[in-house]
């Protein structure tokens, strides 16, 4: 008995079928938890919804107009880029000082590695938190030892005092993530080609012309990664602020994430809430589409 001519089509699309099968309830559950909340925030960014009010009626864009109007909204948008635009490259410098150093072979190697990575496996709010402690004015070790130096107790208020909270903060935001710009780094300089690099020692190159141009333009493209996730981290940051500071003095260390916070689950404006969330998606967006167009190795 012979099988029909459609029967090898037939088969043939059973067999590109399966793998979507496969992959089907994945993809679902994906769209399911992404996508829904965010089409149903958009929905809400749109209506009138607070704690005491459950207005669904359509408000038009009553909530955006509101936000070019909202003075503590920009504020906070200002806090997170003055933190961004200081730790990041920080954390950069940092991060490839500590790559460099440990790129070439020494005992221990693989302990200073896995010491040096082991704040990026705590919590940030645990991190703000035992920071908080540090800093503490009266049994906090860091103002103990800056006492011991000065020769005399210095009771620093370091989440308190204006001119003390953001380096609190840094210091925080910088000890915890610079290893994970040292371990993405010191992974693109394993891999660099050495030949090249030692074809220019033989030419007479210093060390610092080989590594301006030879080394670092060939991590170019993973630093860029590494420097892009960062920054949308740090547009994001919470965790340790709240932790140290919960915005303060005032509001002066609040940034959009604590805002939003703030006025989601405190003040429960929900409506206004949402239309903050996505007026920060459409600049992150932007600024990412941006960067990431000049960036040579997706071109």
């Amino acid at each position: 008995m012979t099988l029909p001519d459609h029967a090898p089509v037939r088969h043939k699309r059973k067999r590109q079928a399966f793998p979507l099968v496969l992959v089907g309830p994945a993809v679902f559950m994906l769209l399911l938890v992404g996508l829904f909340p965010l089409i149903y925030s958009v929905i809400v960014s749109f209506q009138g919804l607070t704690m005491t009010d459950e207005d669904t009626s359509f408000q038009g864009i009553a909530n955006y107009a509101q936000l070019f109007h909202d003075q503590r909204l920009w504020e906070s948008i200002f806090h997170t880029v003055l933190i961004t635009v200081i730790a990041l490259p920080l954390e950069l410098v940092f991060g490839l000082m500590m790559a460099l150093l440990l790129l070439e072979p020494i005992r221990g190697r693989q302990v200073f590695v896995a010491l040096l990575v082991l704040p990026t496996m705590i919590s940030p709010i645990v991190a703000g938190a035992t920071w908080r402690l540090l800093f503490d004015n009266h049994f906090g070790p860091l103002n103990q030892i800056i006492g011991w130096i000065a020769g005399h107790p210095t009771p620093l208020l370091w989440t308190v005092v204006p001119d003390l909270v953001y380096p609190s903060i840094l210091i925080c935001e910088i000890w915890q993530w610079t290893p994970f710009m040292f371990l993405l780094l010191l992974a693109a300089l394993s891999g660099v080609d050495r030949s090249a690099g030692e074809a220019a020692e033989i030419d007479g190159a210093s060390y610092w012309q080989r590594l301006w141009h030879i080394e670092l333009p060939s991590i170019a493209p993973v630093m860029t990664v590494a420097i892009l996730i960062r920054a949308l981290d740090l547009a994001r940051v919470f965790d340790v602020v709240w932790a140290l500071t919960k915005g303060g003095p005032g509001t002066m260390t609040e940034t959009v994430s604590i805002y939003a916070y703030v006025q989601g689950f405190q003040q429960f404006e929900t409506s206004y809430t949402a239309a903050i969330s996505f007026l920060i998606i459409a600049l992150l967006s932007v600024l990412v589409a941006a960067a990431v167009r000049k960036v040579e190795f997706v071109r």
